[in-house]
């Protein structure tokens, strides 16, 4: 198992490479002078050149990714060049509101997916398991961004059931320990700000945890269904355990590593791909403030919230592998 993990994380080095030459490249690809974006059309051309220089854009493409890969071994990926921050500060600062909003929607994937997908392979082909599937198709297939206007359209402007945009109300600032809501309205000991916390949450949780709850559970329906028909399950009947132990422990056990697989993905997914969902909300996450990044030229942070991204991608996938070897014990890792 070490040797294992020791093979994965050398791999996560080169994964990690990978990403930065590509956004790398792709940044300084991409038409338009970052100089002349900063200094405006009054800017003189001495300006823009001593900018240039300033910026390091002045040196060969070549040149400028050996001088941004070794700062970031420092941990160091340059200033923001709109907020004027250092750019893993700006990264660091809207992290934790990612991590909130990925996790939240990957509870309520699971919690929702894996009983519905259960239900529907314990009655296979009746009404029940025709409605999910229905419904569950349905979820895959809408865009995050039209369902995300609808949850805003009929719980926050028809209904006025929930809020439509932001982590709190305005004018309402929960104590920052750790920068997630939820976690910090906790650690604070205030009921009233958690339930803020929590209401707010809910419709870009939702939103973004359809298509992983669609996808949840259709994976642990068939699942169930190709373990229903093996030895060890006929063999559990035969020895006249009940239906929910059979059903629990000797079924959905084995049908979880799939599931597992999944659910690891997707929050890897999710973390990676909360834009929509941010931007639609006006969530402070690392995916709106990518965009925002992408659109001024802001390079310096858009490489940090792509590596940071892909490192804990990475990770994720990583622990969900090292899972398996618990979940099923023929599962071992040289």
């Amino acid at each position: 198992m070490i040797r294992y993990v020791i093979r994965r994380l050398v791999q996560l080095v080169f994964v990690l490479i990978g990403v930065s030459v590509v956004v790398f490249l792709t940044m300084h690809v991409l038409p338009g002078d970052v100089a002349m974006l900063l200094l405006g059309d009054h800017g003189t051309t001495e300006q823009l050149e001593s900018l240039r220089r300033q910026l390091g854009l002045d040196q060969p493409i070549h040149v400028q990714y050996l001088l941004f890969a070794e700062a970031a071994l420092q941990g160091d990926f340059g200033i923001s060049l709109r907020s004027h921050h250092p750019a893993f500060e700006d990264v660091w600062t809207a992290l934790p509101v990612t991590i909130q909003l990925s996790v939240a929607a990957l509870l309520v994937a699971v919690a929702v997916g894996v009983p519905l997908g259960v239900m529907a392979a314990v009655w296979p082909l009746s009404r029940f398991d025709n409605i999910v599937m229905t419904v569950s198709l349905f979820g895959a297939s809408m865009p995050i961004f039209w369902l995300g206007l609808m949850m805003i359209l009929v719980f926050g402007a028809f209904l006025n059931w929930l809020p439509i945009g932001g982590i709190m109300p305005i004018g309402v600032d929960a104590p920052r320990v750790t920068g997630m809501t939820i976690v910090d309205s906790i650690i604070a000991g205030r009921a009233d700000l958690l339930a803020l916390a929590v209401h707010h949450l809910i419709l870009p949780a939702c939103t973004l945890g359809t298509v992983s709850m669609a996808l949840i559970t259709r994976i642990t329906r068939s699942e169930m269904l190709s373990m229903r028909s093996q030895d060890h399950v006929r063999t559990a009947r035969a020895k006249g355990l009940s239906e929910p132990a059979v059903v629990l422990k000797h079924v959905l056990r084995n049908a979880l590593i799939p599931v597992v697989t999944v659910i690891g993905l997707q929050l890897g997914l999710l973390l990676s791909g909360a834009v929509l969902t941010e931007t639609i909300f006006s969530l402070p996450g690392v995916g709106r403030l990518m965009i925002n990044a992408i659109l001024d030229r802001d390079y310096p942070v858009v490489q940090a919230a792509a590596m940071l991204t892909a490192f804990v991608f990475v990770v994720v996938n990583l622990v969900v592998d090292v899972s398996y070897a618990y979940l099923d014990p023929r599962i071992r890792y040289r």
